[in-house]
């Protein structure tokens, strides 16, 4: 679906919005979704400091414990650490997600960053946006629009996981 040199094009024009919608960088911080949306987030930062001359703060948020899902989905959930090193009144937030799919991911992201404070603004970017939302989400930046159907997954792979950067459709199993 899409390869190494296709996500660095993505992401490249997706820094090129954030500067431009922002006019700048000077109160732009990235937060990426852990995991995928996180190392997404560490790539934009230097293509965005490229761009402005400005390095944006980065930040992490673990939405483990605000999944709707947790308890029923997650029979042992794993909670990561969530990083926020600068303070989010006044500052436009960009949440960086991998995949886009039903909203919920994005909800639960947006209750944890509500309890660390109040941003001037929150912005999505996700890599890809495979549709079928199940609540009112939509990103502002998207380097992909992937109409799938229910019985497919998307994943992407990242090098920071040992993997080769690639975007990957499959049927699930068990489902044709």
């Amino acid at each position: 679906m899409a390869d190494e040199a296709a996500i660095a094009r993505m992401l490249k024009r997706i820094a090129h919005e954030i500067v431009e919608r922002n006019q700048g960088a000077q109160d732009v911080a990235l937060v990426g979704i852990r995991t995928g949306g996180l190392h997404l987030a560490e790539r934009l930062v230097p293509l965005i400091e490229q761009i402005e001359g400005i390095r944006p703060p980065l930040g992490a948020v673990d939405i483990t414990l605000y999944r709707d899902d947790v308890f029923i989905g997650l029979p042992r959930p794993e909670v990561g650490p969530t990083e926020l090193p600068f303070r989010l009144a006044g500052v436009n937030i960009v949440l960086v997600d991998d995949v886009l799919f039903t909203g919920r991911t994005v909800r639960a992201a947006l209750d944890a960053l509500m309890d660390f404070g109040r941003p001037r603004q929150v912005q999505l970017a996700a890599l890809i946006d495979r549709g079928r939302r199940e609540l009112p989400i939509a990103a502002d930046y998207v380097g992909l629009t992937i109409e799938s159907l229910a019985s497919e997954s998307v994943r992407v792979f990242l090098s920071e996981t040992g993997e080769s950067d690639r975007v990957v459709v499959r049927t699930r199993a068990g489902e044709a």
